[in-house]
């Protein structure tokens, strides 16, 4: 699976490589809730085609009604940009199922230049991180190639949004919990590679998807060269395994290191990386253990949501309270018995 983003904007490529008439669209302010974040993406082709989202869906249908020849209207024609805004009263908030007090601002970019879309798209093909800007007066759109995501900028002269390659994640050990967590980070636009050297435990690997690899995950952390849109779960309950590409991890910018284990299984994870691999206290702060959210969980799927939850937090920058930690969790179940 790859980036919605990126989806998008080869659509977008490919409609106008064959002079199809095509609008670009991408959200650029948002007031209370929104349904999508800014940044988000949409391509409209004027036959009434299009990919990605700006909204829950009611945003798209006006702006199809508005361009395309689908809906009766005179179509797409070259435009220089224009930003238009939904949701600013109630009841068209309410009319373009925007939630309550939800309010966008989107830019429209019509039939953007073609060498520009192809450049951008060879460059996120490559895996860069890049900074794409709109001048809102002319439609001119300069690339610049960048090292860290910087967030979107827009004041009404420019738009400038953060564009680049996947979120990625290793699991290591490719078990049942690990398949399930998989699935769900494939669903959440995560590219998915599972590490296991243990060939018995991929040989009955069934996500689609997700590469595999037969490294010693410590090897696995470092050729996948993890940054700051990187997570790595270890899964295995096998220390073989684990400590050494946790230890890897945590040297690294990845955004999110977790592993799987009971509240004793990870003080003597602690116990053991301290005591003989000259980990610290300090450098063991990044480390999410035991990973995921307390919910409760029993089953693999149930567990899956727990880690996922957390993950997602932790890239949308949510500061979560010690109370939601699995430790936490059981131990207040265990004071109330």
């Amino acid at each position: 699976m790859e980036s919605l983003d990126l989806r998008v904007l080869r659509t977008a490529r490919d409609w106008c490589a064959a002079r199809d008439r095509v609008l670009l669209v991408t959200v650029a302010t948002t007031w209370g809730s929104s349904p999508r974040p800014v940044g988000s993406m949409m391509v409209l082709h004027e036959d009434g085609r299009c990919a990605g989202s700006v909204s829950g869906g009611c945003v798209e249908d006006d702006l199809m009604a508005r361009y395309t020849r689908a809906h009766g209207a005179a179509g797409i024609a070259q435009s220089t940009p224009q930003v238009v805004r939904y949701g600013v009263s109630a009841d068209e908030a309410h009319r373009f199922g925007l939630p309550c007090g939800g309010t966008l601002q989107l830019l429209l970019e019509f039939n953007p230049d073609l060498a520009a879309l192809q450049a951008l798209v060879v460059q996120l093909e490559a895996g860069q991180l890049v900074r794409r800007s709109v001048d809102c007066a002319s439609g001119a759109v300069t690339l610049h190639s960048i090292q860290t995501p910087a967030p979107l900028h827009f004041d009404g002269a420019t738009l400038a949004c953060t564009l680049g390659p996947q979120y990625r994640m290793l699991l290591i050990g490719a078990s049942a919990l690990a398949e399930y967590v998989a699935t769900m980070a494939l669903f959440n636009d995560f590219a998915v590679t599972v590490c296991d050297p243990r060939s018995e435990y991929l040989a009955t690997w069934s996500v689609a998807g997700v590469q595999t690899s037969t490294e010693m995950p410590d090897d696995a952390v470092h050729s996948l060269h993890p940054d700051a849109r990187t997570c790595i779960v270890a899964l295995s309950h096998d220390p073989k395994l684990d400590d050494l590409a946790l230890l890897e991890a945590l040297h690294s910018p990845a955004f999110y290191v977790g592993a799987i284990g009971s509240r004793r299984n990870t003080d003597n994870r602690r116990q053991r990386l301290i005591a003989h691999f000259d980990a610290s206290e300090a450098s063991l702060a990044r480390l999410h253990a035991p990973v995921g959210l307390y919910i409760a969980s029993k089953t693999p799927a149930e567990i899956a949501v727990s880690v996922m939850a957390e993950i997602l937090a932790v890239k949308n920058g949510v500061r979560l309270p010690g109370a939601l930690s699995v430790a936490h969790g059981k131990a207040q179940q265990e004071n109330t018995f």
